[in-house]
């Protein structure tokens, strides 16, 4: 990594990275579960797997094999559940609030590139009052593809109006670096979001680790010397 990276923006992903959205979609998993006759599980056994979307959550959750059907009926219940209820515990990680500000007071855009879909993504960003400080909002169904592809990586630098080349990465998942990389953005892996126990994030090809949201100013001071 040399010094004469010159950044222009940065982008983030949404869950456990930008917001901590577990104690939300925890609970919506649960009443599903509850409602459909199945156990409730613990935030901790359901937080590795957010990252890959309701399905795998339930997936994870379901102790016994159940029918495509039940599966669906279960889904379709947290996805509703989840949407009336969407930000009553989701919070912004410790350390964001002020590296948005600086961003925002340093005239650097920042935005958000998700898997999420825009049902649950543009709701969500609205009731945190995000959606007007994002100079972009890429959600899974926004483009043809989803991450990995570097298709929404891409498209968030085209309506930024920013080279891919002068943007910065952040995500805590293998996806997010392998997208980014793809768009030869740098990257850098959130080891505060929701790893799985096997996740080993440091071969994952991220320029760095960043083990919390404070640890990326300083990342980006000594990247460019001209950032303060």
């Amino acid at each position: 990594m040399n010094n004469q990276f010159g950044l222009s923006c940065v982008l983030f992903d949404l869950d456990g990275t930008l917001l901590n959205t577990a104690p939300d979609l925890t609970t919506a998993l649960n009443k599903a579960l509850v409602r459909h006759n199945f156990a409730e599980v613990a935030v901790n056994e359901i937080t590795p797997y957010i990252s890959y979307g309701a399905a795998a959550m339930i997936e994870t959750a379901l102790e016994h094999e159940v029918s495509d059907t039940i599966k669906a009926d279960i889904l379709e219940y947290l996805l509703d559940y989840y949407e009336q209820h969407i930000a009553e515990f989701t919070q912004l990680y410790d350390g964001m609030p002020e590296l948005l500000a600086t961003l925002e007071n340093a005239n650097i855009p920042w935005g958000v590139i998700t898997n999420k879909r825009e049902r649950m993504t543009h709701p969500l960003m609205h009731a945190l009052d995000l959606s007007k400080r994002s100079a972009c909002i890429i959600c899974g169904d926004t483009t043809a593809y989803s991450k990995p592809h570097p298709e929404p990586m891409l498209t968030a630098c085209r309506q930024i109006q920013v080279a891919p080349e002068e943007c910065l990465y952040i995500g805590d998942a293998k996806h997010d670096i392998t997208a980014g990389k793809a768009a030869n953005m740098k990257t850098l892996a959130a080891t505060w979001g929701y790893l799985k126990p096997d996740d080993k994030p440091q071969d994952w090809g991220a320029d760095a680790l960043i083990h919390h949201p404070t640890q990326i100013l300083d990342w980006i001071s000594t990247q460019n010397h001209a950032f303060n």
